[in-house]
């Protein structure tokens, strides 16, 4: 199977596209450039951009060229996709600050240095642009009645929706006009959430450029009952081993249910499918194998290979009763605080097992 369009579909990432009639003889015949987006909202990735990071990996692999968007300017604005209030606005400073993390974390999953991989900023249109002129050449293409009625505003309508975060359509539409007209990127890929911006975009293009573009969207990582993954207890699950250690991400996947175990594998690895479809139909005690191989590829991709040794090592330990202990996450507490005396509340903040007393 050589065409990346069913290799996507075969491991479960295709939710929706344009035309794939057309997009997948296109990906069968051409090297075609497509853009994926990532908001720097964070000073960090979070387990979810796995998704994308995989596509990227995946359509690399079949000799498409991917151009990595960060959204300096973007974020300025704030997605309001999924969101019941406004974001929380971000200084520019902490916005540049964030999209320099998120390029040396991308450096770990795709060759930044040979060329092959365009990491671009959409500050770049943005800085010195015009009110006006994005208004009057960019604006007049969009109606907003028909903006009003997709999914991400209709659903802020009762709590409240700010121009500002009314704009982030046609920004993010724009970016794809940019990136077609200085790198003939042809392709815009994004999370199910993203249909309605995605969908602006690309039509963005057909209209001012009269090109054949095209739009995609990916599975959003989610378990079998529709819960969103990369929450813990403790928050979010980030690829920042300074946020999330290499031994909390392996444990968290260790521990997913039994009937996302495949979709997992399918997804956040590159094991080929027939080992994937195995590992999924294992049963009972055995599909603790499974989810071992699960932790273990995902943290591997993530940190490397020597750190998920240690992590593994450090949950046999702990769980089963074998490898080495000494990588298991740990405190050091003088035994002055216990003499003095020590509440639990106190005990679990300082050990990092509880975010806060409350």
């Amino acid at each position: 199977m050589s065409n990346v369009f069913d290799i996507l579909q075969e491991r479960g990432f295709i939710e929706q596209c344009t035309y794939p009639d057309e997009l997948r003889e296109l990906l069968g015949t051409e090297s075609v450039t497509f853009y994926i987006g990532f908001d720097a909202t964070a000073n960090s990735l979070t387990l979810g951009h796995l998704i994308p990071i995989m596509t990227m990996i995946h359509m690399q692999r079949a000799g498409h060229k991917p151009i990595v968007l960060l959204g300096g300017a973007t974020t300025m604005v704030g997605d309001p996709s999924g969101k019941t209030d406004m974001r929380k606005m971000l200084s520019q400073e902490d916005i540049a600050a964030n999209v320099e993390l998120f390029r040396a974390q991308f450096g770990r999953f795709l060759n930044l240095e040979n060329g092959s991989v365009r990491v671009v900023n959409n500050l770049e249109w943005f800085k010195d642009m015009l009110f006006l002129e994005f208004v009057r050449n960019i604006g007049r293409h969009f109606s907003v009645s028909r903006m009003l009625a997709a999914e991400c505003y209709k659903s802020r309508l009762e709590t409240g929706l700010t121009f500002l975060e009314f704009s982030y359509m046609l920004m993010q539409s724009y970016d794809f006009l940019q990136l077609y007209r200085r790198y003939n990127c042809r392709l815009q890929i994004g999370g199910n959430d993203q249909w309605s911006n995605i969908l602006g975009g690309y039509e963005l293009v057909r209209r001012e450029e009269n090109a054949p573009v095209y739009a995609m969207t990916m599975k959003l990582l989610t378990t079998s009952t529709g819960k969103k993954m990369g929450k813990t207890e403790a928050g979010t699950v980030w690829l920042d081993p300074e946020r999330t250690s290499p031994y909390e991400l392996y444990q968290y996947l260790r521990n997913v249910d039994d009937q996302d175990v495949e979709n997992c594998l399918a997804l956040l690895t590159l094991l080929p499918m027939d080992e994937v479809r195995r590992l999924g139909s294992l049963k009972d005690a055995e599909i603790n194998r499974a989810k071992e191989v699960l932790a273990y590829e995902v943290t591997k991709l993530v940190h490397g290979e020597e750190e998920a040794d240690k992590a593994q090592s450090a949950a046999r330990a702990l769980f089963g009763g074998t490898g080495e202990s000494e990588h298991m996450p740990s405190t050091t507490l003088h035994k002055e605080a216990f003499e003095r005396g020590m509440d639990v509340l106190t005990l679990l903040t300082e050990t990092g097992l509880a975010a806060s007393r409350s």
